[in-house]
Formats: structure tokens, C-alpha cells, sequence
């Protein structure tokens, strides 16, 4: 009898762990180590996690030119590159957008928006959109926190800059900078992942 269950019993475990293993395509976690990338920069040069040997950590922001949440979030993102940059965790933004879907979110558009806006931090051109992929963003802006870990970088929360996406003046919860405050004070962040709210990430047609 017990030779009879032995196969069922495989059978079983296998589809088990067919479920329990995250697919590779649904990004990362909090907890999960953050893999390089190497992607151009608005002045041309190429940029990657590693080239900041002095950065405790970096808060990675998908975003774009042209959606509506990434406008409203704008002068947020460089505010938190002010702060948190001198405390060595810099912004890296990242524009993963299909340009064939939307023109606006074009390498030389992007050029001009940093040049405007004088964007202190790196302005990189996804263009594969695999980054993004990794990543598992789907929305503009969509944020993650890096913590260095040795030479890994750990994701350490995931999500919303803040509770108000319309109006800065009315936020209530600064996820982020929460995050970062325990972070910065060698604690996990209580609350180390949020609902991204954004426009949807427009990708390339297959």
C-alpha cells in the first residue's frame, strides 16, 4: 500500500511547490536581493547600482514624463533625493515607458524634463523596459528602497510615496519617509509595503 502512495505522494509535493515558488516575472519582494542593471543616464553616461560605492542604499523610482501622478509626485521625488542623498540613499529614477505608445516619454524628452526641472538625481532610459520587469513595477511613480547588504542591495520597502497623490499639502502618512526614518535608526520599516498608485507602466506590443 505504502509503495502505491510513494508516487502520489511526489506528485503532490511537486505541485506544491509549483505553487509555492514566486515566478520570476512578478518582481520583488521586500527581503529580496536587487539585481544590477546598467542603463543610460539623460547626460548620456551609463549608470548602476554599483557605481556608488559610498551609497548605504538607493530609493529607486519608476516614473515617467507625461502621467499625471508622476507630474503631481515631481517636486516629492527631488525633495526625498535633498533629504535622504546627503544621508546616503540617493534618488535613481527610471523611465520605463514604451515610446511608441507615448512619444513624450522619448530619451531626448526626458533630456529636456531633467534639464527644466533640474533634477538632481540620475534620469535612466529603460528601454528594454526589463529593469522594470525585475523590478516588478507597474505604475508611475512606483517606489522601491535598497539597503545595502555587503555588495547586495535588499529591498526594504515597496510601493506609494505618500496617502495623497492629488494634493502634497494634504498627506497625512509619508510611507517613504517613514520608511527611511527606521531604515536610517537600523530597523525594518513597519510598513514596508504600500499600493502604488499611479498610471499603468505603458509596455511594448509583442
Amino acid at each position: 500500500m505504502m509503495n502505491k502512495l510513494l508516487p502520489l505522494l511526489a506528485i503532490c509535493a511537486l505541485l506544491f511547490s509549483s505553487f509555492t515558488l514566486r515566478p520570476t516575472d512578478e518582481g520583488y519582494q521586500v527581503g529580496d536581493k536587487a539585481a544590477d542593471f546598467s542603463l543610460r543616464n539623460v547626460n548620456g553616461k551609463m549608470v548602476s547600482l554599483a557605481d556608488n560605492k559610498a551609497a548605504k542604499g538607493y530609493i529607486v523610482v519608476f516614473t515617467c514624463n507625461t502621467c499625471p501622478y508622476a507630474k503631481a509626485y515631481e517636486s516629492r521625488i527631488i525633495a526625498l533625493h535633498k533629504k535622504y542623498a546627503p544621508k546616503g540613499y540617493p534618488v535613481v529614477a527610471i523611465n520605463p515607458n514604451d515610446i511608441a505608445t507615448v512619444p513624450g516619454d522619448s530619451y531626448e524628452a526626458m533630456q529636456a524634463q531633467a534639464k527644466s526641472k533640474k533634477y538632481p538625481f540620475p534620469y535612466l532610459h529603460d528601454e528594454t523596459q526589463q529593469t522594470a520587469r525585475t523590478f516588478g513595477a507597474t505604475r508611475t511613480p512606483h517606489l522601491y528602497v535598497l539597503t545595502r547588504q555587503g555588495n547586495d542591495f535588499v529591498v526594504s520597502y515597496i510601493g506609494a510615496i505618500d496617502d495623497n497623490s492629488e494634493d502634497a499639502k494634504l498627506v497625512k502618512t509619508k510611507y517613504v519617509e517613514n520608511a527611511m526614518s527606521e531604515l536610517l535608526a537600523g530597523k525594518p520599516a513597519s510598513t514596508a509595503s504600500t499600493k502604488a498608485i499611479g498610471c499603468t507602466i505603458k509596455w511594448k506590443k509583442a
